[in-house]
């Protein structure tokens, strides 16, 4: 019976759940701050700041007024290996980035081209990101969205989960930051 209880008490240390605790544990308490997001925008800028800069990035052509004018969009060209449209616009608390949600979708979905759906577009941007932010992201179960991958590094935390079979986001979090009562989802923040 012991042997039983200890074996249940390892497996669950292996979870994945348990593996994303001990892992944002360790990077919080490390000190270590990993603010930079993309294209020069950083968790903590300032609402004024993040405007002039994505004027700027929309002066050299980089990016443009989102879908529903509620967003920046990016249409990326050799990141992933289908172009696809990055729309994102951040959650501030007291003026600063704290979190910021990005909607990935493959520009030419349609229902019947399966190598265009969600979870193609979910695993490309994990290898993009993987890439560009390292290695480490973390299977685990999403409370509302099913399967998830998780990477924490220092106070920066990148979750990417489908939506939809069109839709994946990315959303950035300084886990060390005050967040809002209401997130970019406009649900209640732990």
């Amino acid at each position: 019976m012991l042997s039983v209880i200890t074996i249940c008490i390892l497996f669950a240390g292996c979870t994945p759940k348990a593996r994303y605790e001990r892992t944002l544990k360790r990077e919080l308490s490390s000190g270590i701050r990993n603010d930079s997001l993309f294209f020069g925008i950083r968790l903590g800028m300032t609402s004024k700041e993040f405007y002039a800069h994505c004027w700027n990035l929309n002066k050299q052509g980089l990016v443009k007024q989102g879908s529903v004018n509620r967003s920046v969009e990016y249409i990326t060209r050799d990141e992933l290996k289908h172009k696809a449209a990055m729309n994102f616009y951040p959650t501030f608390n007291h003026d600063k980035i704290v979190e910021m949600p990005v909607r990935f979708s493959y520009t030419g979905w349609a229902p019947w081209n399966k190598k265009l759906a969600a979870d193609s577009l979910q695993m490309d941007i994990i290898n993009w990101y993987s890439k560009k932010y390292g290695e480490g992201f973390i299977k685990v179960k999403h409370p509302i969205h099913g399967t998830a991958f998780v990477k924490v590094d220092g106070n920066r935390r990148i979750t990417v989960f489908k939506e939809t079979s069109l839709i994946v986001w990315a959303v950035f979090r300084d886990m060390s930051a005050e967040m809002p009562e209401i997130d970019s989802f406009g649900n209640k923040t732990e």
